[in-house]
């Protein structure tokens, strides 16, 4: 990634979503040549010289202090997530030395782990997204058209981005598609500024911004959100609509691995659907995961009636 042409491009992005009014500058009047603020007034607002603002949205500065940068964030208003960008994009060395490589597998202490959250779907990713392992509910509520054994050969590994914006059995599971396009991106904007020395994942984000103009659109805005906690709503094609809450635990000295957790609200719809589900993968037979099986033996049962309509959201 070209870290200072990213930090180039997010500055800009932020600058252009203000208006001098949102910031207590007044504005004189007569067409402005940019959207948004100037350099010379995110410079006054921040304390720093037009010239030495200049110079570090141009990737000119890359010793940037962090009083510069806690000024600029509070200028530029932004959130928690987004300061932590800045900061990753302004100093990249410094996010360098953090761990970007990840582990080839998931350790066997996280396997067993989620192999006995029996009643709940998990799944072990790593920092760029890909799927190391998921337990048998996981791989069924996310991807059950997929080999339940891709996790475990890397050239043919699940990426939850690539099948999010790919697969179109995957975009099927979502009935708000767009909201979880843009969650998507966000924290994968997140993940590029701590690894910008990723190789692989400079070329997934290279994929995607190819192949699908939705998600080139997308990143061009340069949203960024830390996305470990909320809802997620699902329409699966075995047990009609989840509404499920997720929870990503990172696993601490592990490149950025972490588990991906879903659970239902006990005694509701979605509760009843997410137990149906892991009855028609306890019925399945053994074969289903042999390899060579076809994509068809692979579905995790028969498939009982649908739900009617969309879940609430």
């Amino acid at each position: 990634m070209d870290t200072p042409a990213e930090l180039g491009n997010f500055l800009r992005s932020r600058r252009a979503r203000l208006q001098p009014a949102d910031v207590g500058l007044v504005s004189y009047g007569g067409q402005r040549r940019v959207p948004g603020l100037r350099r010379e007034e995110l410079a006054q607002l921040a304390g720093v010289s037009v010239a030495y603002y200049t110079r570090l949205e141009q990737g000119q500065s890359g010793n940037a202090s962090d009083g510069v940068l806690d000024a600029l964030a509070r200028a530029l208003r932004l959130t928690p997530d987004e300061h932590a960008h800045l900061r990753n994009l302004a100093r990249p060395g410094r996010a360098a030395r953090r761990p970007a490589a990840r582990p080839a597998t998931a350790r066997p202490a996280t396997r067993q782990l989620i192999a006995a959250m029996g009643a709940v779907p998990a799944l072990v990713l790593d920092a760029r997204y890909d799927v190391l392992a998921w337990n048998p509910l996981g791989h069924a509520l996310l991807a059950g058209h997929l080999d339940a054994g891709a996790p475990e050969r890397p050239a043919e590994r699940p990426n939850t981005q690539r099948l999010l914006f790919l697969d179109p059995h995957v975009r099927e599971l979502y009935p708000d598609w767009e909201f979880e396009a843009r969650r998507a991106v966000s924290s994968l904007r997140l993940a590029a500024g701590e690894h910008p020395d990723d190789r692989q994942l400079a070329e997934l984000i290279g994929e995607l911004t190819m192949k699908s103009p939705e998600f080139a659109a997308l990143w061009s805005r340069h949203p960024v959100r830390g996305c470990t906690s909320g809802v997620k709503v699902f329409h699966h094609p075995l047990v009609g609509p989840l509404e499920l809450a997720f929870q990503m635990l990172r696993l601490p000295d592990s490149g950025g691995q972490g588990v991906l957790a879903f659970s239902a609200e006990p005694d509701s719809a979605s509760d009843a659907g997410l137990r149906l589900l892991a009855g028609s993968v306890a019925t399945a037979p053994s074969a289903s995961s042999a390899p060579g099986a076809s994509p068809a033996d692979r579905v995790p049962g028969p498939a009982p009636a649908r739900g009617g309509g969309r879940p609430a959201r």
